[in-house]
């Protein structure tokens, strides 16, 4: 268990950034399984592979497969491959970042796009952490906020410290 340091709890993003990342990454997410859609429909035309039929036409299981797939995926590439953020976290100056306050592994990033399809997943914010930041020891934080107290702190330290010319 990672330890959890004050900065990282006094600098989170509020419920309502929370909430406006999730409905800008999920408009992200729309347009994107659309643009998946519509070219799945124009390869179905041109190479008669039932795949590309199933992507768009299936049936709502095969929908919620693929819906939750892409989902998983997106967050998963998106905040690994783009130091903790999504296209929603870059509009709202938000990160995600450890409990201890080091730079998420890949293992817990894809416990965190995991957990996200568990079901009433965005219901868990009502308490204090939702369950994909307990479950992967993350947090989202105010990344400008949080960055001037680590450097009032790094500063407040180097007080007194003999500066050498």
């Amino acid at each position: 268990m990672k330890r959890i340091l004050n900065v990282v709890e006094y600098n989170k993003a509020s419920l309502g950034v929370r909430l406006a990342n999730n409905f800008l990454d999920l408009v992200v997410l729309y347009i994107v399984n659309y643009l998946f859609s519509t070219i799945s429909n124009l390869l179905y035309e041109v190479t008669s592979i039932e795949f590309f039929y199933f992507y768009s036409n299936g049936n709502m299981l095969w929908q919620i497969l693929i819906g939750n797939f892409n989902y998983c995926l997106y967050y998963f590439l998106m905040e690994n491959y783009l130091d903790g953020r999504t296209v929603a976290k870059y509009i709202t100056g938000t990160k995600v970042i450890s409990t201890d306050g080091t730079k998420p592994s890949t293992r817990q990033i894809m416990y965190r796009s995991l957990s996200r399809i568990v079901p009433f997943d965005g219901l868990s914010f009502l308490g204090e952490n939702g369950w994909h930041d307990k479950w992967s020891e993350t947090r989202v934080i105010n990344l400008k906020n949080y960055q001037a107290e680590i450097q009032a702190k790094s500063e407040i330290e180097a007080l007194g410290k003999k500066e050498i010319a």
